[in-house]
Order: structure tokens, then sequence, then C-alpha cells
């Protein structure tokens, strides 16, 4: 399948057979970090569908300079991961309605999100599905990442 077919709007989506697996974020600069959590997301059912925050949900979520990635190329990127099976792009300031729409058997989140906190837990738990924190690898983050670009900048390295 061709990566940009795995770019859907929720209209798009069908449910496909077997546990269908939802998680959301910026993915603003995808690091070993965010791959390793998708596999294991992944690894949770048969199909991965990530909601991904559209440019102007990220900035009000992150502020006025991220994303550094627009939506598109955030989108193309995930879609391209084996790991992902659907990416859809939303508006909102948190996935609840994609999470209505989608109707997913398990919702994660990374672990810096405690089950209790994670939005859609309530929608999940009510139709039987399951809601996970997961451990995050240690040492990536795209603010630290963005951080060590800028140190790198003013040191006047060309990286």
């Amino acid at each position: 399948m061709n990566t940009e077919q795995k770019i859907i709007s929720p209209e798009q989506i069908a449910r496909p057979g077997g546990k269908v697996v939802f998680t959301n974020g910026c993915f603003d600069i995808i690091h070993p970090g965010h791959v390793d959590y998708l596999e294991r997301a992944r690894s949770m059912g048969s199909c991965l569908v990530v909601g991904l925050n559209s440019d102007a949900s990220v900035r009000r979520l992150k502020g006025a300079l991220r994303p550094v990635n627009e939506q598109q190329s955030r989108a193309r990127v995930l879609a391209a991961l084996a790991c992902v099976d659907f990416v859809i792009i939303f508006d909102e300031d948190t996935p609840l309605e994609l999470i209505r729409k989608v109707r997913p058997d398990v919702l994660v989140k990374g672990g810096d999100w405690s089950v209790d906190r994670i939005v859609g837990r309530e929608v999940v738990e009510a139709a039987g599905g399951t809601v996970c924190s997961i451990p995050l690898l240690a040492g990536y983050s795209t603010t630290g990442t963005v951080e060590r670009i800028v140190a790198m900048h003013q040191r006047g390295g060309n990286g």
C-alpha cells in the first residue's frame, strides 16, 4: 500500500476485523522513542490508528514555535512506519471526538499519562475496551531534540 493511502479522514475509518488500537500525539520530530512506543502499541492489537494533532492544535498545545514539521509531513512519516495502519489528522485540542468515531478496543498513551488522565478513557471502557499507559523509552523527546539543535546552532556547530 502506498503510504499516502494510510492517511485518512475520520469519515473514511472503517473498522477492520480484529482488535483496533488507538493512540494520538503531535509526533513532530520522529525519534526512536516514538518508534518504540508505536511498535509496542501496535503489538496490543491487529490495527493501529494514530490520531495526529493538526498544526493549529500543536501550536495551541506547544506554543507558537511548534510544530517544526507541518502536518502532512508528519502524517507521511508516521504512515511510512510498518507498525502504523492509519493516520487521522484532527484539529481539536483532544482526540475525544475522534476516539468516539474510531471506537477502539484499546486506547494507549505514553507513560507520562496516568490512565485516569487519558482522554477518551470513559468512552473506551464503557464499550468494553481497555486503556493503557505504557512506559516511554528513556532519553528521547522532541523537546529535547529541539533544545539540542538550538544549542548546537548557538555554539556555531553544523551538526
